[in-house]
């Protein structure tokens, strides 16, 4: 099946002007990991330390497309048929009740219809009628387990599922896959050569500055910069979770709506559960001192 281009980019620029609207800074090399991924229709694995945007990146890639995010949120246990589609058996049930009390006879193929099918995300990412193709996350696939990360290689590697009852179902426009994992355990190679790659890394200070004034417009260019700087710093120390973006993101926030446009050790003191979130991890800072994170500290 041959990819259908996305006509609005023509090169990793475009790509990273539209994320950039979107309110998503990417820089050179993931514009063009993930132009690739949209040309090329071939699934790729973001891999990062928690709290990069590895997430975020597919969020702003479907808006820079211009088609749904369907989400796959992985956890262990998780089972292929909570990915693709389930029958609605309480409306069959329905249905099966209606016609005895009309007398009516109700065949099994009447209960195995669409009007009974209840899309799940993979299904919904196959069925996408376009013209832009839809934006499949598969989100920390690390934390599945091995037979769901089997029957993914397939159903990727397809662009196809078959439901039982109905036949299989082909893509038309081939979705765009983004797998993200937290390297929580090893993914297997053959899943790996399907994708294209790419890793995230923490951004500097600079970036993590930029990121935080457009995601909490509302507080002072100044704030997000001392901000970036103490979130730098304690990245610098032993903890058990360093923070990331979100956490910077979160912490502006809070410092925000408390109405604080300087961050001193009382500030940080306050609200530093809102960038750690392990009580030894805030002990080890306190040991530390506060005033270690500062911008003059």
């Amino acid at each position: 099946m041959t990819p259908q281009p996305v006509p609005d980019f023509t090169g990793p620029d475009d790509l990273r002007r539209a994320l950039d609207e979107s309110g998503y800074l990417a820089d050179d090399a993931l514009a063009t990991a993930l132009f690739l991924a949209v040309r090329m229709r071939q699934p790729i694995l973001l891999e990062g330390e928690p709290g990069v945007g590895k997430t975020h990146a597919a969020t702003a890639l479907a808006a820079a497309v211009g088609s749904p995010l369907l989400r796959v949120q992985c956890y262990e246990g998780l089972t292929a048929a909570e990915t693709i589609y389930e029958w609605n058996y309480p409306r069959q049930l329905l249905a099966i009740r209606l016609a005895e009390a009309r007398g009516a006879d109700l065949a099994e193929a009447d209960l195995f219809t669409d009007e009974y099918l209840l899309v799940r995300p993979l299904l919904a990412a196959i069925s996408h009628p376009g013209p832009a193709p839809a934006v499949l996350l598969v989100d920390e696939v690390d934390r599945a387990d091995d037979e769901f990360e089997a029957f993914l290689f397939e159903a990727l590697a397809e662009a196809s599922v078959t439901i039982p009852e109905l036949g299989t179902r082909r893509a038309t426009v081939p979705p765009v896959v983004l797998l993200t994992s937290n390297r929580t355990r090893d993914l297997h190679d053959a899943l790996k050569r399907r994708c294209l790659y790419h890793w995230i890394a923490y951004p500097d200070t600079a970036r993590v500055e930029e990121i935080v004034r457009r995601r909490v417009p509302s507080a002072g260019g100044w704030l997000a910069r001392q901000v970036a700087i103490a979130v730098h710093r304690l990245r610098g120390l032993e903890l058990q979770k360093r923070p990331g973006i979100a956490e910077a993101i979160s912490w502006t926030t809070a410092l925000e709506v408390l109405g604080v446009s300087e961050l001193d050790e009382a500030a940080v003191g306050r609200t530093l559960g809102a960038a750690l979130k392990y009580d030894e991890d805030i002990d080890t800072v306190r040991r530390a001192g506060l005033g270690t994170l500062l911008r003059h500290g």
